[in-house]
């Protein structure tokens, strides 16, 4: 396999469909369409994508998307400590609680922003700690494996990161003050990492046969956050059952998403592929191709497999053109990515989504 092209990165598309309440859920081609207003989801992973290009440059146009998505996901959390998600352009939200995936995938974008704690901000960091200690009560209520797969990637960084769990102190201090054990209880996130891990290696247990080695009865979207999750909390636990599993459904996975031709071929959102059926061809979407990538590269580190950092590239490399269409889908005008691949071709509008997915997916490949 040739190695995936590399491109020159443009971070300018993303700066420009976000104003100072947020980035745009949704563009006209490439320009913001205001009407479809904003998501914390793709704010709270617009959080995610802003921190890696901090990294890669720490300039303050970077810093200063950091903190415009912050702010935004502070706003939607609820006084209960819920996240909402839907707003117009207005500024107004348009629910009293948003949906569980949206709590889920918060969680993972504030669980990494603390994982970066030796290049951001004191304050940026503390405000992190602070939106995840308001959310942990609700955590456990999740019923969805997809969202509590995504919340426990979150939460796996803040016990893996030393220092994640206590405020940050930018002048000298007495340890063990009130205020530093005011904050994330340690024992707590680390029963609820385990308990999740249980319900989601239970629920594969329950469903799997047959040569359906899955926790759902179909495979629809996100579906690499399942097993990257189980990878996260075998790291935590060293429990060989979780591995296990996590190796066995990602491989099944692997099995359903990668065409015989040597590229990348996720599942289409037009129908999904139910079990005992065919996959939809079409629409591809370019989120797929970036947590695919992440699950694959977690399971080259805890497993010690080269041959899933290869299914990463085929991940990256189906946004510059190894894909059913054999075209890219980033534009090389502006750095934007294109919606994903439908049965007419590719679909021209440019939404952040797209954008954030390939950034991350870029971003982690030549600079993680």
């Amino acid at each position: 396999m040739h190695p995936p092209a590399v491109l020159q990165l443009k971070p300018d598309y993303m700066r420009r469909i976000t104003d100072d309440t947020g980035i745009f859920q949704h563009t006209k081609f490439g320009v913001p369409d205001r009407a479809k207003g904003y998501t914390t989801d793709d704010n709270a992973r617009a959080l995610i994508a802003a921190v890696l290009m901090y990294k890669k440059n720490p300039e303050a146009a970077a810093l200063d998307l950091i903190h415009t998505y912050l702010s935004f996901v502070h706003h939607a959390q609820t006084e209960e400590g819920n996240f909402r998600n839907f707003m117009d352009y207005s500024r107004s939200f348009l629910e009293e609680h948003g949906s569980e995936d949206c709590q889920g995938r918060t969680l993972w974008a504030l669980g990494f922003a603390l994982s970066y704690s030796s290049i951001l901000p004191d304050n940026l960091l503390n405000t992190c700690r602070y939106l995840i200690n308001q959310a942990l009560p609700h955590i456990g209520g999740i019923r969805s494996p997809r969202a509590l797969s995504y919340a426990l990637v979150g939460l796996s960084y803040l016990l893996k990161t030393p220092g994640a769990l206590t405020y940050s102190f930018p002048y000298p201090h007495t340890p063990g003050t009130e205020e530093e054990q005011a904050f994330l209880p340690e024992a707590f996130i680390s029963e609820l990492i385990e308990s999740i891990a249980v319900r989601l290696n239970d629920q594969y247990n329950h469903t799997k046969g047959e040569g359906w080695n899955w926790y759902e009865d179909s495979l629809t979207y996100g579906n690499s956050m399942l097993p990257w999750a189980l990878l996260k909390a075998y790291k935590i636990s060293g429990n060989p059952v979780l591995r296990a599993t996590a190796q066995e459904s990602l491989d099944f996975l692997i099995s359903r998403t990668f065409a015989p031709e040597g590229y990348y071929k996720p599942i289409g959102s037009h129908g999904w592929l139910l079990r005992g059926g065919t996959p939809a061809l079409y629409d591809e979407q370019p989120i797929e191709a970036c947590e695919m990538l992440l699950a694959c590269r977690e399971a080259a580190s805890v497993l010690k497999d080269p041959a899933y950092l290869r299914k990463a590239d085929l991940c990256y490399a189906w946004y510059t053109g190894n894909n059913s269409l054999q075209l890219s889908l980033i534009d090389p005008q502006t750095g934007a990515c294109y919606d994903g691949i439908h049965s007419s071709g590719l679909n021209l509008n440019q939404g952040s989504e797209s954008i954030i997915s390939f950034l991350i997916a870029h971003l982690v490949t030549h600079h993680g």
